[in-house]
Parts: C-alpha cells; sequence; structure tokens
C-alpha cells in the first residue's frame, strides 16, 4: 500500500562555481556520492545522490557550477546545468556566508526566471565560516535577490547545522508520489564513474589553478584478481599539454606516487576491496576545444 503523503522529486544545487553545492550533496545523502575541492569547476557530470527518509525521497541532482565558459567543456557543462534546471522540482540557489552577494549571483538568481515550473529556495552556506552578522547580511541580501523564494535557509554542511530543516523543506515542496529509486541506493553513478572522480580529486589537490579544468580520468579495466583478494584497477590521467604531464607526474614520479595513494583510501572502501591501482597520465592536446576528444572522455 502506498502511503499517499509520500512525496518525491529532483531537486538541484545551483551557484558560482565553489559554493559549497557539493559538499552539501554529500552531506544530504550521508555518503560521499560527488567529488570535492577549492578548485572551480570540480563537478563535470550530472550526478545524483537520493536522500531516503520515511516520508519521501530526494533525488538530489549535483550540476557543475555556472560561469562563463571559455572552451568547449564550459560551453557543454553550461548546457548540461540548463537541462537540469528544466527537469527538476525544486531548484535550491547557494551563496556562502563568507562573501557578498555580487553580479554572478545576481545574474544566476535572475536566470531562474527561465524555470517557472520549479520551486526555487535560497540557501546560505557555510555558516559555519562565517561571524553572525554577516550570516544575517547575507540572508537579508539573498532575501532581496527574488519574491518567490519557498524558504531561505543558513546551513553549514560541514558541522550538519540546519541539514534537517533543509531537507524537510525540500520534502515538503516535492510533488506527492512513490519513490523512485529502492530503498538503500544512494548514487545512480556506476561504479567506475565514481572511481575515476575519485582519482581525478587526488589529481586535484595541490594542483596549480590552471590545471584543474585540463584534468581527465578515463578507467580503462578493473578486475579482481582470481587468486587473491585484490581488484586491480587501470586509469590514464589525461591531460593537454607536456608540461603539465610533468607536473602531475611530479620530481622521480613522486606526486602521481600521492596521487595513486590518496586515490586508492578512497576507492577501497567503495568497492570494499585492496586495491592495485596502476595510473599512467596521457596527453591529449587542448581537449577541452577537440568535439571528438570531449566525446572520447564522456562529455
Amino acid at each position: 500500500m502506498t502511503d499517499e503523503n509520500f512525496r518525491s522529486g529532483f531537486v538541484t544545487f545551483v551557484g558560482r562555481p565553489n559554493v559549497g553545492k557539493s559538499t552539501l550533496t554529500n552531506a544530504l545523502v550521508g555518503e560521499k556520492v560527488a567529488i570535492t575541492s577549492d578548485k572551480p569547476q570540480t563537478t563535470r557530470r550530472a550526478i545524483r545522490g537520493i536522500l531516503n527518509r520515511p516520508s519521501g525521497q530526494l533525488v538530489i541532482v549535483d550540476t557543475p557550477g555556472l560561469h562563463r565558459p571559455r572552451t568547449l567543456l564550459g560551453q557543454r557543462l553550461n548546457d548540461l546545468v540548463e537541462q537540469v534546471l528544466g527537469d527538476v522540482d525544486v531548484i535550491a540557489f547557494c551563496v556562502p556566508a563568507t562573501e557578498k552577494v555580487g553580479p554572478g549571483d545576481r545574474r544566476i538568481a535572475e536566470s531562474l526566471n527561465g524555470y517557472p515550473r520549479a520551486k526555487k529556495v535560497a540557501i546560505v552556506t557555510k555558516t559555519d565560516a562565517a561571524a553572525r552578522d554577516q550570516i544575517a547580511e547575507r540572508l537579508i541580501e539573498v532575501d532581496q535577490l527574488r519574491e518567490d523564494w519557498a524558504a531561505v535557509i543558513p546551513l553549514s554542511a560541514l558541522t550538519n547545522d540546519q541539514l534537517d530543516v533543509l531537507t524537510d523543506e525540500l520534502l515538503q515542496l516535492m510533488p506527492v508520489g512513490t519513490a523512485l529509486y529502492p530503498e538503500g541506493v544512494v548514487t545512480d553513478e556506476s561504479t567506475e564513474d565514481r572511481i575515476a572522480e575519485i582519482i581525478r580529486e587526488a589529481a586535484l589537490e595541490g594542483v596549480r589553478d590552471e590545471l584543474p579544468h585540463s584534468i581527465a580520468v578515463v578507467v580503462q579495466d578493473v578486475s579482481e584478481r582470481e587468486d587473491s583478494d585484490l581488484t586491480d584497477i587501470y586509469a590514464d590521467i589525461v591531460v593537454e599539454r607536456d608540461s603539465q604531464k610533468a607536473i602531475i607526474i611530479g620530481k622521480k614520479g613522486s606526486r602521481l606516487k600521492d596521487v595513486g595513494a590518496r586515490a586508492r583510501a578512497g576507492i577501497e572502501p567503495l568497492i570494499d576491496s585492496r586495491v592495485f591501482l596502476s595510473l599512467h597520465v596521457k596527453v591529449a592536446k587542448e581537449w577541452q576545444r577537440d568535439p571528438k576528444q570531449l566525446g572520447r572522455l564522456g562529455f
């Protein structure tokens, strides 16, 4: 028998790059489904995280941050966000408590007019890093951006402060309906995609500002060894130039070794197995601007 008060639907978080959307997705799901980094444009796909409650199910679509595109990849990421925004039930607009509302925020808030079907919620993120008067100032600024906010909620994904308030509010805004995914499922990302993202997150750590956009990861093979409890994973880290390849590899391979160790630490709990990880760094010249290369890399 279906509960006639059960609600289910799709929500996405929008905002400038690096306002805490992926961290918030992971905190709500209770498990890491989206990689995080202090580098903009970390998220490159519409990753679905699934939050189950007795009263309903939220399907969270984590999207890339909206930005002014400088490459074909950037344009495709923006197109992806627009496609998602046209399909969801609720759009939650995120602004960090630590930064004043700027022209980029205003532009995104105004662009939500193009999605009249979706209900709109405003979220002030990163309240753990802000003073009380900063949070109050941000709430006033955000409230003034639109007249149709269904709610304006300050929260911290790091300390879980007010996450339950956000969950309750989002569920109330969803249509009545049955669960969209079976209970226990936390994402519809494939294991290989999640492995590739963990490797990319490890490769992003500590790299120079111009490099993050140029890094892509392709998993070539995942296979369990017959004679042991090891899983062999072979993956390529793809960059655009030889100089970038040198940065990723590091002196005598030291940086690539660190990337491998960090990635392994994230992959092993995901697949519940010890991992032998073989990483190769390859150059695909200007892949962000090349439609064929983008296709091969899954964009």
